[in-house]
């Protein structure tokens, strides 16, 4: 080896990872032998000849007149060579340009005819060149396809057509329990039975009793689903196999049935024990929404058929459960519903008031609150907000008190980590011009006004005109005195009326000239106004009656299917003028509460200009005024 050169023991590392360049000689032998020919103009065979261009006339009448010996045909000229002549000893080349188009069979029989030796081909282009350039694309495409594969595959590594359900063992990590928890007592105790039955099952078979095979947890995102699934694996200590229905869903056909198959014979072994499907609407969908169309898919509906067959053979003394989770259950299929699969199906919804408060003391306990934190009013400006929800707002303040240096969570952080999550950040780099600053306050003036002169409003626990990043100039903020599960029709109008205060507030300020700023209040009013209309049968004249399908009907539709209304043209108008109607009749409404209170709206619009923001207690104390009585409505006249 001391012979060998460091620049040869490069190359052969070289070679030794890309062996591929080992038939490098051998392709470039080929492309030489098969193009060289015709590359190189035959003419530069005979150095010591002189050659002569000349036109294709010309040529033809050279070989008319008998003067060739030879020619050479090249994919782009005609090289002739004339017989020497007497007192010569040489002849001369003469060279002509192939005319395209022209077909040249019988200027070959003529130089057969004259005994003239013909090399070279008729084709402009070389045989082996056409054939390649022909098959070229072909190859470059199964080349690329090939490239992608192999780095696909050295990407993803060996394709798995087993389980990939991870287990989570109790004793390794630490557990989760009910305790963890919070926000939906009703699913809890809807699943303490499970946990019962995983933990004494000779209790419940002695009378004769079965436990649910199948629990399809439902709700919204963010609700605590998959939580909830491992809160009872921990409190009944058995194991707990997690996997998502995307997981068993691959571009082989027949792969996730096998992983079914192999994941159902795993959780016999070990017994007790649960089995959790996240997102099982994923292979779960109903097979004939899709049946007969593009959009069937045959690798989701053998894994779904495998599924099936597993949840119904499992033997009545395997103490295996099933867990799953979906917030879409409109889309699964029937099959999955029946008894004896899915039996119970618990409902996560989104927590309520104590729920939330319960929420925040779980994630509080992880960071050093302030004695002024009120976790209670932080509970009430979270209307609808889900557990995950809860836990980034509580995340967003512990990071804002550590930003200012702070020891502990303060009220402000939490009430600052709303806003971002809700509003987005503060957006101080926006400067608007004095002009659109008061517009904005007169808009937002014209919501609180209408908010506090209302008596079936919610109170306004803050004003502001400072723009934030999800595109809002300003906001008013109201927070319900409690939670409501029933919404009366004079609540719906003067919910109406608020959300119209702004464009009302600009209309009466700036003499009917308006701005672009009402675009999102005029669209959530319309929209509640065809509920009314529509959904909660709020019409004198069109009565009792609901119009059209809900979103989850429509839902179930195929996609090539067209909707269809059911009710006429002349009730369609009727209903536009319903919405109509009350759309006017709440701005005309509110249009006179702000003209009657015109100071009052000015002493808001005062304060705004100067602080940007307006608390509830300095609102109080600068309107000192009692909402307005409850307004008739004007009749509508047909």
């Amino acid at each position: 080896m001391s012979g060998i050169s460091s620049t040869q023991r490069k190359l052969a590392r070289h070679f030794k990872r890309n062996p591929w360049l080992a038939f490098l000689p051998y392709l470039l032998g080929a492309v030489i032998f098969f193009f060289l020919p015709s590359l190189v103009p035959v003419g530069s065979w005979f150095p010591a000849l002189t050659s002569r261009n000349v036109s294709f006339t010309e040529f033809v009448n050279e070989l008319r007149a008998d003067h060739l010996e030879r020619v050479e045909i090249t994919p782009n000229e005609f090289i002739g060579m004339l017989k020497a002549p007497p007192n010569r000893s040489g002849g001369q080349v003469i060279t002509a340009t192939r005319l395209p188009g022209i077909d040249e069979t019988p200027l070959l029989k003529e130089m057969e005819a004259h005994h003239v030796t013909v090399a070279g081909h008729m084709d402009a282009s070389h045989p082996f060149l056409a054939g390649l350039l022909a098959w070229l694309p072909f190859l470059l495409l199964i080349g690329m396809s090939a490239y992608g594969a192999w780095r696909t595959r050295r990407a993803m590594g060996p394709l798995q057509f087993g389980s990939r359900a991870k287990i989570y063992d109790r004793s390794k990590q630490m557990p989760v329990t009910f305790a963890d928890v919070a926000g939906i007592d009703e699913a809890k105790a809807e699943l303490q039975e499970i946990v019962e039955f995983l933990r004494s099952p000779d209790r419940y078979r002695r009378l004769g009793g079965r436990i649910p095979r199948g629990v399809l947890l439902i709700g919204p995102p963010g609700t605590g689903k998959t939580l909830l699934a491992r809160a009872v694996a921990g409190e009944a200590k058995v194991p707990f196999f997690s996997i998502s229905g995307s997981e068993f869903v691959e571009m082989f056909v027949g792969v996730g049935a096998a992983r079914v198959r192999e994941l159902f014979e795993e959780a016999k072994k070990k017994s007790p024990c649960i089995v959790f499907i996240d997102e099982l609407d994923a292979i779960g969908k109903s097979r004939s929404s899709g049946r007969g169309m593009i959009v069937s898919h045959d690798e989701r509906e053998q894994t779904l058929n495998q599924l099936l067959v597993e949840m119904d053979g499992f033997d009545r003394s395997t103490n295996v459960i099933i867990m799953a989770a979906t917030n879409t259950p409109e889309v699964l299929d029937p099959a999955l519903l029946r008894p004896g699969r899915f039996d119970r199906q618990v409902i996560v919804d989104r927590p309520d008031l104590e729920g939330r408060l319960a929420i925040l003391r779980v994630h509080a306990k992880a960071i050093p609150l302030s004695a002024e934190v009120d976790l209670r009013t932080i509970a009430a400006r979270t209307p609808g907000m889900v557990g995950a929800d809860l836990a980034n707002v509580v995340n967003e303040a512990a990071l804002l008190a550590a930003r200012r240096g702070a020891a502990q969570v303060a009220q402000s952080d939490l009430e600052a980590a709303i806003d971002r999550v809700m509003l987005g950040l503060e957006k101080k780099s926006r400067v608007m011009t004095p002009e659109e600053k008061q517009r904005v306050a007169y808009h937002e003036g014209g919501h609180a006004l209408a908010a506090l002169s209302l008596p079936n409003a919610d109170p306004v626990h803050r004003v502001s005109i400072i723009p934030r990043t999800m595109g809002a100039l300003g906001h008013t903020l109201q927070l319900p005195t409690q939670e409501r599960y029933l919404m009366t029709k004079p609540q719906l109008q003067d919910q109406i009326a608020v959300m119209l205060g702004g464009r009302a507030a600009e209309d009466l300020v700036y003499q009917g000239v308006v701005s672009t700023g009402a675009g999102d209040d005029l669209q959530r009013a319309t929209a509640l106004a065809r509920q009314m209309v529509t959904r909660f049968g709020m019409s004198d004249r069109l009565g009792n009656l609901t119009y059209g399908e809900p979103g989850e009907a429509r839902y179930l539709k195929t996609w090539l299917a067209r909707e269809e209304r059911d009710y006429s043209e002349r009730t369609a108008e009727e209903i536009d003028a319903e919405i109509r109607r009350i759309m006017d009749s709440s701005y005309q409404r509110v249009k006179e509460i702000l003209e009657r209170r015109r100071d009052v709206l000015e002493q808001i619009v005062k304060a705004l200009m100067e602080k940007e923001t307006i608390e509830e207690s300095d609102l109080k104390a600068l309107l000192g005024a009692a909402p307005e009585q409850q307004l008739p409505e004007p009749v509508a006249h047909p």
